[in-house]
């Protein structure tokens, strides 16, 4: 049961779980706590079976402005190496448990994404924004490494080397609409509209196929980094296990009794 103390949690009749980041006077800055249960969180909606697309948005007018400078940055230099490390780590492991979730992410970027929220937003499957939803990777900015929190494994295979060289380099703010013209975000509606388009979008992919849609993000994940002789025999064995699964049987069933399929609400 996941029951968090330090942001908002709670699963639809449809199999929709919202996370919402409920610091909005800070901007829904993260702090330690929110960290750590956010990590965990991620790594528990696996074995959620009633949870079949989550949606991570803000509130107020904010997705989420990065660490908090004054509950983490300060605290963190006053650590040893080995202490930074350690909340690194932490950070890295909350990306991992991210993508390694085999259900459908949704990131609904209500206002603006910075540092780390900007790699959070990265990490998940599919970005919708309001207009008003600028986007920044602004660690070069306070004397870190623009890779972070996989930053630079991500951001490449979603714009390209040489415009994500620039937004690492620079960390400047990017518009919804830019980000939305280089393939960062997915959709730009305007905020007015964010709501019901993520909804939407979260339960045409809460209805479908799970086991499929897992298997899918599954070889996303697996494939960045294989030659295609690799990827073309990895996709062939995943094809095979979901033709075993009764979804595949039931799509057949479906489109000749010429009805919407109804796939098992099992993974």
């Amino acid at each position: 049961m996941i029951s968090p103390k330090n942001f908002l949690y709670e699963v639809g009749d449809e199999g929709v779980a919202t996370i919402t980041l409920n610091r909005p006077e800070r901007l829904n800055a993260l702090t330690f706590e929110v960290y750590r249960e956010l990590t965990d969180a991620f790594a528990a909606l696996q074995d959620e079976r009633a949870v079949r697309a989550v949606v991570i948005t803000g509130a107020g007018r904010a997705f989420c402005s990065g660490g908090d400078v004054r509950d983490i940055i300060a605290d963190l230099q006053k650590l040893d190496i080995a202490g930074q490390l350690e909340f690194t780590r932490l950070t890295c492991e909350l990306i991992r448990n991210l993508r390694n979730l085999r259900k459908p992410v949704i990131a609904s970027l209500n206002g603006a994404a910075a540092g780390a929220g900007a790699v959070i937003a990265l990490a998940c499957d599919l970005r919708i924004a309001a207009e008003e939803a600028r986007i920044a990777f602004l660690f070069v900015r306070v004397g870190l490494s623009g890779a972070d929190m996989g930053a630079a494994y991500l951001l490449p295979r979603c714009v390209g080397l040489a415009k994500a060289t620039e937004l690492l380099y620079t960390g400047d703010f990017v518009s919804a609409r830019e980000a939305e013209r280089i393939g960062l975000y997915n959709r730009v509606v305007a905020a007015t509209e964010l709501e019901a388009e993520t909804r939407a979008l979260a339960l045409r992919l809460a209805r479908g196929p799970s086991f499929a849609l897992g298997m899918t993000k599954e070889m996303l994940n697996r494939e960045m980094h294989v030659d295609l002789d690799t990827a073309l025999e990895w996709e062939a064995q995943a094809q095979s296990v979901c033709m075993q699964h009764p979804d595949f049987r039931e799509a057949h069933e479906a489109f000749n009794a010429k009805r919407e399929p109804v796939f098992n609400k099992q993974t």
